[in-house]
């Protein structure tokens, strides 16, 4: 078919986690005749085995489909699948900068939940056309007006004409597509103009180099090209360009409003930066395109190899995610307790989480990640401001005259019966109630000011136990605020430990500092030494729990005779012990830094 502009439609799919996206991503494939039924299978486009097997969307997926109106015209959809899950919302910023609309899925059951309000508001920021779609009315417990007055009443925009469909059964899909090629309006740009390709994705291939997901805003870019990356200023030759629909595509170019992969032997995961602009060496643009808002890290975590030797391909696997996630940082560190590693930085505990799987399932490294903790600001008495990433980097407490800590908003939605039960978890997580409203009589809306530690750690799996599973959150940064804070100092054998040092509010210390102490009593195996196990603040030890050496049986071989004999043998092992102990090494295993994750 012939390529214009006019029919093209690139639209992003957003929703709150598990309201159905990746299933009518599915349905729009098979309706489109983009995969055979031979190939169909539930969450095509969720192609890593991680997604797969825990069900949720991480990176957001861009597929060109070719769609034949009833009137007869064809229509080129650019759909990109997005992740719901708050730690992942700037996979769905950098995708909404590549279209011209968003199709928001409601789930007809659970109604408009705080991913929901969150990308619906992303959409609005980027002046898309949002076609509210309420999804799995094929349920029982659909209750399509409650969600429609939800829609209106939480996020504004109007759902009179909400088209009702079940992803799962394929009902009404069929009038969703009508309506994206008649609502979403086509991309603007123009083939004569210099060229500009907003860069919103890229991966590394080790056998092409990096791939670049590009948007073509304006102009046009063909195989043979000399391109130029606006941010450092290099060029390289187009090897090969293409989409995926689903699968990969070559073309000879790509023109105004077309989203597909660029190829120019990039060798090195460092020179590609997501959301910069690609335009020709020979004709530059004199600006590059807004791009998208950089985002930092809110949690960060030591990550060592368990071998030493690995430390250069912790590196290498490190630099390759990040070419695949902007949001992800890293910079070297050294523990004393673990070696060589890296400070890395993450959005939030699942973004951690995913993190560490990929690199121990994709580049198959053991690895050891510390006790995660969020970044803090200190004011010394110098009066020196010093942003710190990692407890052992705070100063001395003699020096600090003021430490602030990073506050966020927490937007909970849940139903009314809940409210109490959602203000006691907050409240019991030092928050300050800014508001509550009753937006609709089937949901309650509550706003909190919290200290970010405090919702790093489950949180929300606290917060899914106090509502059975109905209430949701969303949360952005407003800040650092002073805080009565202390560092606290796990030591074992007198040894601190920096991968346990973590900062904690000062009226928590001597609880936190027990519990810790216990867990790591119940996960350090014995050694056949005494080993101390220590909390302490400002230089005094708070809490102490002893790991009882393992007894060799040395008298096994008297048998009978002489008890002084016994006595002296045992007398000998005792002053073997007492040596040990002043230069034995205790090995911590993993567990030990899994089981701190668990102490609230």
């Amino acid at each position: 078919m012939m390529k214009k502009a006019g029919n093209i439609r690139n639209f992003a799919l957003i929703a709150h986690i598990d309201h159905g996206k990746s299933t009518l991503a599915d349905r729009i494939l098979e309706i489109t005749g983009a995969i055979s039924e031979r190939e169909k299978k539930d969450q095509f486009l969720d192609t890593m085995e991680i997604e797969r097997e825990r069900g949720i969307t991480i990176k957001a997926v861009a597929v060109r489909l070719v769609y034949r109106a009833k009137t007869g015209e064809e229509f080129i959809f650019n759909l990109i699948d997005t992740p719901g899950h708050v730690d992942f919302s700037y996979e769905v910023s950098r995708s909404l900068a590549a279209c011209e609309g968003a199709i928001l899925l409601v789930d007809a059951t659970q109604g408009v939940e705080a991913q929901t309000v969150a990308n619906a508001f992303l959409a609005v920021d980027h002046d898309l056309e949002v076609i509210p779609v309420i999804n799995k009315i094929d349920l029982p417990n659909a209750d399509i007006d409650r969600v429609k007055l939800e829609i209106e009443d939480l996020i504004g925009i109007d759902a009179s004409e909400a088209i009702e469909v079940s992803a799962k059964f394929g009902w009404n899909v069929d009038k969703l597509l009508e309506q994206i090629a008649v609502k979403i309006p086509p991309p603007s740009g123009k083939a004569d103009n210099p060229l500009q390709a907003l860069v919103f994705d890229s991966w590394y291939d080790r056998y092409l180099g990096v791939v670049v997901m590009v948007r073509i805003f304006e102009g046009v870019i063909r195989k043979g090209d000399v391109i130029r990356l606006f941010s450092t200023g290099r060029s390289y030759e187009v090897q090969r360009l293409g989409f995926f629909s689903p699968h990969p595509s070559e073309v000879q170019e790509l023109g105004p409003g077309e989203v597909g992969f660029v190829i120019a032997g990039i060798k090195e995961p460092g020179e590609v930066k997501l959301g910069d602009t690609i335009t020709h060496h020979t004709k530059p643009v004199s600006r590059s395109l807004p791009g998208f808002k950089e985002l930092k890290p809110m949690v960060f975590a030591g990550v060592y190899p368990e071998n030493p030797d690995d430390y250069e391909n912790l590196r290498d696997a490190l630099m390759k995610l990040r070419l695949n996630d902007a949001s992800f940082t890293f910079e070297p560190e050294t523990s004393a307790a673990l070696g060589f590693g890296f400070r890395c930085g993450f959005l939030g505990l699942l973004h951690m989480e995913i993190v560490q799987e990929r690199l121990e399932r994709e580049f198959g490294l053991r690895l050891v990640v510390t006790t995660p903790n969020v970044r803090y600001r200190v004011t010394t008495k110098e009066g020196k401001e010093i942003e710190v990433h990692t407890p052992t980097e705070l100063p001395h407490y003699s020096r600090i005259q003021r430490f602030e800590e990073p506050y966020v908003m927490v937007t909970l939605i849940c139903p009314p019966d809940y409210v109490g039960k959602v203000i006691e978890l907050c409240e019991g997580r030092r928050g300050i109630q800014k508001s509550l409203k009753y937006p609709t009589p089937y949901t309650a809306v509550l706003e909190y000011e919290m200290p970010r530690s405090e919702i790093i750690m489950d949180f929300f799996n606290d917060l899914k136990s106090a509502t059975r599973g109905y209430g949701s959150m969303d949360y952005e940064f407003i800040g650092f605020r002073p805080g009565d804070l202390v560092r606290l100092d796990i030591l074992i054998n007198n040894k601190p430990v920096d991968a346990f040092t973590f900062v904690v509010p000062k009226e928590q210390a001597h609880r936190r500092g027990r519990e810790i102490v216990r867990k790591l009593k119940e996960v350090i195996p014995r050694q056949l030494f005494e080993v101390a196990i220590q909390a302490a603040v400002q230089g005094r030890v708070i809490a102490r729990e002893t790991v009882k050496p393992l007894r060799k049986d040395v008298t096994a071989k008297c048998y009978g005779g002489d008890v002084t004999r016994k006595r002296k043998l045992l007398e000998k092992q005792k002053e073997g012990k007492k040596r040990m102990k002043k230069i034995g090494q205790v090995e911590v295993p993993q567990e030990a830094f899994l089981s701190v994750l668990k102490v609230k």
